[in-house]
């Protein structure tokens, strides 16, 4: 029986665990080589300016190693970093995972994204918005190369800005309940349009519009995934065989899947509305119900398991 002040690997909640901790839990034991470890010292040149600390490995851990015996190519963002920003070295480690991935056919043809982040780091800021475009970029000539890119989300940053573009460009997107992504984080939204538009501080508001269940319910995520490594694991090795291939049908087919979700919710000012739209009869119940209650509603929806992105 596993001690719950000590969750194992398998039990240990993703959102809480750090970015070497969800790696060491989802990659087979013993099979994660990093490149650029925090040895080499591979760290931003701007946080001195700053007198802010740096990081070692600035946040982004990328390498090689395997998932159920399957040979993948990953990059954690360690979001208790500087809320896991984007920035120069960290950009640059992503982008060079990317295009190794697209150029060298004797590497995995599958690239994890473990996405923790609220976007680009303010203090590098073109530097940060160059490296998202670049990111950006690479996965989809990474994709046109063959190469299937997944994205895992449900980190405590979340996947805003340019995480969320990142993600966005993905061929498939895991998200748990506690996952959140978007264009726009809460904060940003408030800032700019007021309050009365958008409460950050109301996390039953955020969680309904970014959060997890609503994304996979809409069909933005293609996985949903319990808060555990080994929830993740799971929705990943569902995923691996299921990423369509990157060509003009599957623009076409998600291009159709916008244009039908903008006919059907459009109209909509709440989830709670989108999700009686959508056929759910109690959709106040979304919120309490288990993982396993959950995934069925899911299989029951029109549109949420649509075969493009």
């Amino acid at each position: 029986m596993t001690d719950p002040r000590h969750p194992s690997a398998d039990t240990a909640s993703w959102f809480l665990s750090t970015a070497r901790e969800r790696l060491a839990g989802l990659l087979d034991p013993g099979s994660f080589t990093e490149f650029l470890p925090p040895t080499e010292r591979v760290q931003s040149p701007h946080l001195v300016l700053f007198d802010l600390p740096a990081a070692f490995d600035d946040g982004m851990v990328v390498g090689r190693g395997r998932l159920g015996k399957r040979a993948v190519l990953v990059a954690a963002q360690e979001g208790q970093f500087m809320g896991g920003t984007f920035a120069e070295v960290s950009g640059a480690k992503l982008v060079g995972l990317l295009r190794a991935a697209r150029d060298d056919a004797k590497l995995p043809r599958i690239v994890l994204l473990l996405l923790d982040s609220g976007g680009v780091r303010l203090q590098e800021g073109n530097a940060g918005e160059l490296a998202v475009a670049e990111v950006m970029r690479a996965i989809v000539e990474a994709r046109g190369y063959g190469v299937t890119v997944i994205a895992l989300v449900g980190g405590r940053a979340g996947s805003f800005g340019g995480a969320g573009l990142t993600a966005a460009t993905c061929s498939r997107i895991a998200i748990s309940e506690q996952g959140r992504t978007g264009v726009s984080g809460p904060e940003v939204i408030e800032t700019n349009k007021g309050v009365e538009e958008f409460d950050s501080q109301d996390k039953a508001l955020v969680w309904s519009v970014t959060g997890g269940r609503n994304r996979r319910l809409l069909g933005g995520a293609d996985a949903y995934a319990g808060d555990t490594v080994a929830g993740f694991r799971d929705a990943v090795l569902a995923l691996i065989d299921r990423a369509p291939p990157f060509d003009l049908a599957t623009l076409r087919s998600e291009q159709r899947r916008l244009a039908d979700r903008i006919e059907r919710l459009g109209a909509c000012h709440s989830a709670v509305e989108m999700w009686v739209a959508l056929g759910i009869t109690e959709p106040q119940s979304i919120r309490n119900l288990d993982d396993t209650a959950f995934a069925e509603i899911v299989k029951s929806l029109r549109g949420a398991a649509y075969d493009a992105r």
